[in-house]
């Protein structure tokens, strides 16, 4: 949560012309704002509603195998089952972050309804649990601390040079 995915996914889309989807965005487009939805109808709810648009944004995705696209998913994605066995025929980038660099971008933002309260210490519990799954799912970890967003993709850019991605935004090996 917080950690850049819909600012440096969508630059690194910008940057080669690939396609962006936001996850969290098509949520709000289809069912209507996230805080709402939690308050409605809880977080099992949203999860599914969640699971259901990686599902299909995924499988859009797939359809177009030769046009690049970059999802970025909400922090609490991949707590779905369904959603970490999708994702293991995707390539996965886990942007890594401490409390020190995702506090500022906490302040104020009403959007995040897991955060309500003490942002910090909640953000913090979150991380460490979801951590390992976020580190098992990735096939790569970028550093974000201390980093700009174009400093951050130019990381990405790097790891996706390493693992023979190609400009059309597909894997040039097995995975």
């Amino acid at each position: 949560m917080a950690t850049g995915k819909s600012t440096v996914g969508r630059r690194i889309a910008v940057r080669h012309g690939w396609r962006f989807i936001d996850t969290d965005a098509e949520i709000v487009d289809r069912h209507g704002p996230i805080p709402e939805i939690f308050a409605s109808r809880g977080e099992p709810e949203f999860r599914r509603i969640e699971a259901d648009i990686v599902s299909q944004v995924l499988s859009e995705a797939e359809k177009e195998a030769g046009r690049g696209t970059v999802i970025s998913l909400g922090g609490g994605a991949v707590l779905h089952s369904a959603t970490q066995r999708l994702l293991q025929s995707a390539f996965v980038v886990f942007l890594d972050a401490d409390l020190a660099t995702v506090l500022p971008r906490l302040a104020g933002d009403t959007g995040r309804p897991l955060l309500a309260g003490n942002a910090g210490e909640t953000w913090a519990r979150l991380d460490r649990e979801r951590r390992p799954i976020y580190e098992a799912l990735a096939d790569a970890v970028i550093d974000t601390r201390d980093a700009t967003p174009d400093i951050v993709v130019d990381r990405l850019e790097a790891q996706l040079r390493r693992t023979k991605f190609t400009e059309e935004g597909t894997l040039g090996n097995d995975r």
